[in-house]
């Protein structure tokens, strides 16, 4: 049995995906979502601090096994029961393929720092226009590098599609309600492809409509 702790369309979408993609359910036995809403009582008091030290989504428990960190769990779960989505040590494309999954946190924790101030905040208190404009910033910095060595291949790694890009479904998920996709002629199609496989559809289908984001695009607060 696979039990995931999730938060609809977190982090943990990454590794949802991937137990779809990878038939893990047929492999390790049926998947049960234990869901959590960030800040919740239910995440201070449930199992999650037991299973992650900074008591985060997502955690993973399957036949005594108990892991946290999305990129952690992605590698682990790759390298013992889907190699077909890695690249292993000595593989021309490791090094791209472990740069990648290290990227997409990268691009995560700004992602996540926005949702703080634009999402989390409650009246009274009121985002900063400046923290949110120079994350924005970075955050756009962040998809134009990606955008730059996406080159005419249709996943991250020339080889084909991988972990990495599961890392990526989350990412580019979210990163357009802060920075429109339409700058990024390539993403846009990369993440096209993403939502065309199988696999990340019947992910979704289990999340069902998001219910994270209140409106489609939160623009820089004015001063």
């Amino acid at each position: 049995m696979i039990k995931l702790h999730h938060v609809q369309y977190g982090r943990s979408f990454r590794i949802l995906w991937l137990i779809e993609e990878a038939g893990l359910e047929a492999k390790l036995g049926p998947l049960e979502i234990v869901e959590y809403q960030i800040g919740s009582k239910s995440m201070r008091e449930g199992a999650l601090p037991q299973l992650s030290p900074a008591m985060r989504i997502p955690a993973i428990e399957i036949d005594g096994l108990e892991m946290a960190e999305s990129g952690a769990i992605m590698e682990y779960l790759i390298e013992t029961e889907a190699p077909e989505f890695g690249r292993a040590p000595g593989h021309a494309e490791r090094a791209d393929y472990l740069q990648w999954i290290h990227y997409s946190e990268t691009m995560a924790s700004l992602i996540e720092n926005l949702n703080l101030q634009m999402v989390f905040l409650r009246p009274p208190a009121k985002p900063s226009p400046v923290v949110v404009k120079l994350t924005v910033a970075r955050l756009r910095g962040a998809l134009a590098g990606m955008e730059a060595r996406m080159g005419d291949h249709e996943w991250l790694l020339p080889g084909g599609f991988s972990g990495a890009d599961m890392m990526m479904g989350f990412n580019l998920f979210a990163a357009p309600y802060y920075v429109p996709l339409d700058e990024f002629p390539k993403l846009q199609a990369y993440k096209a492809r993403m939502e065309t496989r199988a696999a990340y559809q019947r992910a979704c289908a289990r999340e069902g409509e998001q219910r994270f984001y209140a409106q489609d695009f939160y623009p820089v607060p004015e001063v």
